[in-house]
């Protein structure tokens, strides 16, 4: 077990294993690692997990399951191997997300890749290289924090906030890419949108996300993007696979 890992009390029926107090790409994947594993054990009396930005958190009964044992079985498994070392777990989704950047759509994306030192086409090209990784769901119900960029790619928040972006608004900073779950206001820059939707009650799942699912963006025209959201195919025209 890595010397950083914390097993911290939080509530009377909660515990919290903290792999890092700052977000990286190992702490985030041990976390999604190790709360399948958990799951895996189906845990009488484990009533929740959940998996944060580099922490997983537990909710259990206890009047079936006494925190001293959860605690006994999590250090049992966090002595096991190096979790900052472990494969991120099998069974995840990747969607293929069509998005629209710049434009009207994206109105901070000249900004963002002048902050990122790059154009505006190669900053389109860099977010749509590669698949990002769901690092967590918050503040929204079902809305993902993708990462990560490369390292230029750390461009601050903005100093002001945009008082409201609307539903689908796709959004960087610090590495990270937001497809808005709502219209909401923000201090991360507006780079594009999508007719994906985080969440959306018609749908089954109405929550298609979980962490450690990947999101490839798809660009597509202005006028590509306006029939998805006249038409509202189901996820906004996404596309999904099982990754192995």
């Amino acid at each position: 077990m890595s010397d950083d890992v914390e097993v911290l009390p939080l509530g009377p029926d909660g515990i919290l294993v903290r792999f890092s107090d700052q977000l990286s790409e190992p702490a985030n994947r041990a976390a999604l690692a190790f709360r399948a594993v958990i799951d895996a054990l189906n845990l009488p009396g484990l009533s929740e997990t959940a998996s944060s930005l580099t922490s997983v958190f537990l909710r259990f009964q206890p009047d079936v399951l006494r925190r001293e044992a959860l605690e006994e079985i999590l250090q049992k498994q966090l002595d096991m191997q190096n979790w900052h070392a472990v494969p991120l777990p099998e069974g995840r989704t990747l969607w293929r997300v069509p998005a629209t950047f710049g434009g009207r759509y994206g109105p901070d994306l000249e900004e963002s890749a002048d902050l990122a030192g790059v154009s505006p086409d190669l900053a389109i090209n860099q977010i749509c290289a590669n698949p990002l990784r769901v690092l967590a769901l918050g503040f929204a119900p079902g809305q993902p924090y993708l990462g990560f960029l490369p390292s230029h790619w750390n461009i601050p928040r903005k100093t002001d906030v945009t008082p409201e972006v609307p539903r689908g608004a796709v959004v960087a900073a610090v590495r990270q890419i937001i497809p808005f779950a709502n219209a909401a206001p923000t201090g991360w820059r507006q780079i594009g949108l999508t007719a994906f939707r985080c969440h959306d009650p018609t749908q089954e799942p109405q929550i298609p996300l979980s962490s450690g699912d990947e999101i490839e963006f798809l660009p597509v025209s202005a006028a590509e993007l306006d029939r998805l959201l006249d038409e509202s195919p189901p996820f906004g025209g996404a596309e999904r696979a099982v990754l192995t």
